[in-house]
């Protein structure tokens, strides 16, 4: 039967670019159970010989999806906003030689692509550039180069720790080789963990699982060929060993993800199937205690194929099965050791035999539900489950607090509320009832957090946004500022300065501010210099403060006119010493001021029309003498 089926798929096309619904186990010439073939692109139409590896990428711009896929002589750019008609964008080219094998990752909007082509290194693109391109196919040169390793057969990244781990390499005895890539343009090298040889493939995450002694812990978890390698690596310089798997009839220990609890690991031995016989073989290993894990149990699949690469999403474990295509299994009752396979598509029609070719990778995290497959001889297709989704999310909420912004308003991420939603399917959405608030809003705010999944599906919760104003209020002095008082008065009587506009306050929700002036309006000043401070308060309790120096002065009357003008200062600037000379009135008190208004000289009982004051010790500036407290001169100390 898949003989003819494979003869239907010659004549009838090799290129699909319109969706194929799954209608009696068949999507156009592709067997098929609960998944639509979305669109097709040949190895042709993107100049390749050989497809391997795929990855995906969702801009956070505008939320527009793009598949990567790995060729025989590059990295394929392809942006699926339409799913139905994809755009081949172009082509990231080998850094050096081609070769069958090829890995890419994603890390904040860059994409981080290894071979096993000699001398080829880690390459770096920026991802964003796919915004710009306008007549595509293009030919893309990389942004950044990392040459720390030559081949390498494949590349882990941590998102959450901004690490990348090239595996396979020439280097740490082919154990992974810590790049740090927090700054994507400049990768770093941080040494490596040799102790447990070769690793073909890993998953590297900040733990969160059962084992508590290892929680916050960056845990590597490695398929090295003949076991499984578990390594505490937070420490690059000093990576320690936690455990190791075995099990029986092992032939190559390949790959594996954790489950979303990270309680349980599924992994696969890519070449038992051949080696022993029997039908595709996952194992699932109980990591409840990293330093004791289990096998938990052995799934058997329905066919002979070799299985590739699986990950988790939810409570779905998506398989690249090689010729079975791609398998969807719902692991929900993983605890109950129950694996059920509830979709497929195979892009292999003839057989399910075991053998290393057809499917390499699929690619299940996209937000819309499509699915990446990366085929070797068949290229990129593009997939997605049409099984029907009955089953409601679960809203769960979080109270939060949030501040306005100085432009009285803020706009809250619903992602903020959620306390932990879920869904069956992995995917769902977050919208709330109000996520914009201003100054009206201060105070608790009831919201509703509505959780939607691909199917449409939606359940709700409330929670509480609490909007504080923590923005103080904006106030401004006037300049400093010298005052004179009429001598028969004797003093100065300080106004209310905001009432007069000369303090002005502003804020973000409060009108009219209340503002406090220290010594407050109305105290009576004598001569001297004064700080005037101002405290402005908000409804909400913020405070804002400014201040200046105010001068006061006696105002002079006939007499002391003609005494100021009576004081002669010599030499001006001078460097040692300045005489003082009155003409007309004898000189009582001399007193020296610097420009900040601080006293440095004094001198009293002087009696005498004429005195020298030594200034030698004086740092050189501008300086004030006052005599008799009637007569202010400037003298200047060179």
């Amino acid at each position: 039967m898949k003989n003819i089926l494979l003869t239907l798929l010659i004549l009838a096309c090799t290129q699909l670019h319109a969706q194929t619904p799954c209608n009696n186990g068949m999507a156009g010439p592709y067997p098929c159970d609960g998944i639509d073939l979305q669109s097709h692109i040949s190895l042709s139409e993107m100049n390749a010989g050989s497809g391997n590896d795929s990855w995906g990428w969702t801009d956070p711009q505008d939320g527009t999806e793009y598949a990567l896929m790995g060729l025989d002589n590059g990295t394929a750019f392809i942006d699926i906003s339409d799913p139905i008609n994809p755009i081949y964008l172009g082509k990231l080219p080998t850094h050096t030689s081609s070769s069958s094998w090829r890995d890419i990752k994603v890390y904040n909007n860059y994409a981080f692509v290894v071979s096993e082509a000699s001398g080829h290194g880690m390459q770096v693109f920026d991802l964003t550039r796919l915004r710009n391109v306008t007549s595509p196919p293009v030919t893309f040169t990389e942004d950044a180069h990392y040459d720390g390793f030559g081949n390498a057969h494949n590349l882990v990244i941590n998102e959450d720790s901004g690490y990348a781990y090239g595996v396979g390499t020439g280097t740490f005895n082919g154990g992974p080789h810590f790049v740090n890539i927090q700054d994507p343009l400049n990768p770093v090298g941080e040494g490596g963990y040799s102790n447990d040889y070769y690793s073909h493939d890993a998953q590297v995450v900040i733990y969160n699982g059962p084992d508590t002694d290892y929680t916050g812990r960056e845990i590597y978890v490695g398929s090295n060929e003949n076991e499984i390698v578990i390594v505490d690596i937070t420490d690059k310089a000093n990576p320690q060993s936690i455990s190791t798997i075995s099990y029986s009839n092992v032939s190559y220990t390949h790959q594996g993800w954790f489950t979303e609890d990270e309680r349980y690991f599924i992994a696969g031995d890519e070449i038992d199937e051949i080696d022993y016989g029997f039908n595709t073989r996952t194992l699932i290993f109980d990591l409840n205690d990293l330093d004791n894990p289990q096998l938990h149990f052995e799934y058997s699949g329905p066919t002979s194929a070799t299985d590739h690469n699986g990950y988790v999403l939810g409570q779905k474990f998506y398989l690249a099965n090689y010729r079975a295509g791609l398998r969807i299994i719902d692991i929900s009752d993983i605890a109950g050791e129950n694996f059920v396979e509830e979709a497929f598509f195979d892009t292999y029609p003839s057989n399910d035999n075991a053998s290393t070719s057809s499917v390499w990778n699929v690619y299940p995290y996209f937000a819309s539900g499509n699915i990446v497959m990366s085929d070797i001889s068949e290229g990129f297709f593009l997939v997605k489950s049409s099984i029907a989704d009955n089953e409601d999310p679960v809203a769960v909420c979080q109270n939060i607090t949030v501040s306005l912004n100085p432009d009285e308003t803020t706009v809250v991420d619903p992602a903020l509320v959620d306390g932990g939603s879920s869904d069956n399917s992995g995917f769902f959405t977050l919208s709330l009832s109000q996520n914009e608030f201003n100054c009206t809003h201060i105070g608790e705010n009831t919201v509703t957090l509505t959780v939607t999944d691909p199917s449409g599906n939606t359940d709700t919760c409330t929670a509480i946004i609490t909007i504080e104003d923590n923005t103080a209020p904006a106030i401004t002095c006037t300049a400093d500022t010298t005052v004179e008082y009429d001598s028969g008065a004797n003093f100065y009587t300080l106004p209310d300065y905001e009432a007069e506009g000369l303090v002005l306050t502003i804020d973000n929700c409060t009108q009219t501010p209340t503002v406090t002036q220290t010594p407050a309006p109305g105290t009576q000043l004598t001569e001297g210099t004064y700080t005037i401070s101002f405290e402005a308060e908000d409804a909400s309790g913020n405070t804002g403060n400014c201040s200046f120096q105010l001068t006061v002065m006696e105002e002079l009357a006939i007499n002391d006119i003609s005494f100021e003008n009576s004081i002669k200062i010599f030499p001006v600037p001078a460097s040692d010493k300045v005489t003082v000379t009155s003409e007309n009135t004898t000189i009582e008190l001399i007193e020296v001021y610097d420009i900040l208004g601080k006293k440095v000289y004094t001198e009293k009982n002087i009696n005498a029309m004429a005195k020298s004051i030594n200034i030698s010790s004086f740092s050189k500036g501008m300086y004030f003498i006052t005599i008799n407290k009637r007569a202010t001169k400037k003298i200047v100390k060179k």
